[in-house]
């Protein structure tokens, strides 16, 4: 059996990848006063006071809502919120194994901005934190604003922001193999959906001045028509030359392609035309932009993908379970630009630079160690920012 084959039938096999435990025991009468009626009113009390008093209290202080309304799940589309959820629960799974964070899928049977935002507002208060999952572009970037605004606790859209940090961390420690500074190289993303859009932002706080987006009717610029308001607030920021034409356009001269988009649409002609020891990150999966023999053969330098099966894979299970676990743990209100960059600079220090190498850019993600070093630097910018509340 190939892997999708092994994975169904052991989906068959555990009728579901996450369950609850109790953490208090039932066996007396007593257990069960202590636990629930008449004892659990003096809890419930308490919170009525004070709310804050939720964290400590009940389980809050440590759970996450994992939603998605199913329109951009994995590389498979609009499947609906039913069939996203083997998704979320492996979302679920990986909070709990890499950070210690109890999370629980939430699938929303809408596609409307406002219905979703006022349905995920109104369950907050049971939650520490909100990560927003396989929502499509550009309602995702909607709804994450409104809950931002309307939330007091975090609200995480990890296709965008957890993508965005790992590639920072990856290019980080690419950028010292090949000797290269992030405010000279000339970097382009192609596919300007959640993850791309969410990438350029981070890069250009990361410090990179010369970045050029594309999609798939071409190089994005400033005034363009057609564009979507994601596109249009993006345009702004980047491609500061001017630059029209094709992807094939956009990467000549270029120091780094990330490809956040589609299949076999870069060839070795257009690794070629590339800078001196160019920089590819190509992760459209399973089949990315252009395989990574393909791109060394050509000239890349270092590459990176999202699979597992390749050097370098760059994996957001490093950035999202140990980022809530910092922002649970410091309490803060938001996750802001400047925890998302300390995040980038914590995994980029995981490979000593003696280790560096042109096939060990990133630490593994089944490196335990990950969910601490980030959690810690998370709150250590949630607190030098003034959004820990603990």
């Amino acid at each position: 059996m190939d892997i999708r084959e092994k994975s169904l039938e052991k989906h068959y096999e555990w009728q579901g990848k996450i369950e609850v435990n109790t953490r208090c025991r039932i066996e007396t009468r007593e257990d069960l006063s202590l636990a629930y009626t008449p004892g659990v009113a003096q809890p419930c009390l308490e919170i009525q006071k004070d709310i804050n008093k939720s964290y400590e209290l009940t389980r809050r202080s440590n759970l996450v809502a994992v939603v998605t309304d199913g329109t951009a799940v994995l590389g498979l589309g609009d499947i609906g919120p039913e069939a996203g959820m083997p998704v979320m629960e492996g979302k679920c799974a990986l909070f709990k194994e890499f950070a210690d964070v109890d999370a629980f899928p939430l699938c929303v049977r809408s596609k409307d901005v406002d219905e979703i935002v006022r349905t995920i507002y109104l369950i907050s208060g049971s939650f520490g934190g909100i990560n927003l999952e396989d929502i499509s572009a550009p309602r995702c970037f909607e709804i994450e604003r409104k809950l931002k605004e309307i939330c007091d606790i975090p609200v995480f859209h990890d296709d965008q922001h957890g993508t965005a940090i790992v590639v920072a961390a990856a290019l980080l420690n690419a950028l010292k193999v090949v000797d290269k500074s992030i405010d000279k190289v000339k970097v382009v993303i192609n596919g300007a959906g959640s993850a791309g859009i969410a990438i350029g932002r981070h890069l250009l706080n990361m410090g990179v001045e010369h970045l050029t987006m594309v999609d798939r009717f071409g190089i994005i610029r400033e005034g363009d028509e057609g564009l979507n308001s994601a596109h249009a607030e993006i345009a702004k920021l980047t491609n500061r030359e001017k630059l029209s034409g094709t992807l094939a356009d956009a990467m000549k001269g270029a120091d780094v392609f990330i490809g956040v988009s589609a299949p076999n649409i870069v060839d070795e002609a257009m690794i070629r035309s590339m800078a001196e020891r160019p920089i590819v990150f190509p992760m459209a999966n399973p089949t990315p932009e252009i395989m990574p023999d393909k791109a060394l053969e050509a000239g890349a330098a270092v590459v990176g993908t999202g699979r597992s099966d390749f050097p370098n894979q760059i994996n957001n299970v490093l950035a999202f379970p140990g980022i809530f676990r910092g922002a649970l743990d410091c309490r803060a209100s938001c996750i802001n630009e400047e925890m998302k960059v300390a995040t980038s600079y914590a995994l980029a220090s995981m490979i000593p630079e003696s280790e560096l190498r042109a096939d060990n850019i990133i630490v593994s993600a089944l490196d335990k160690n990950v969910g601490r070093v980030v959690a810690d630097a998370v709150i250590k910018a949630a607190r030098e920012t003034g959004v820990a509340r603990i």
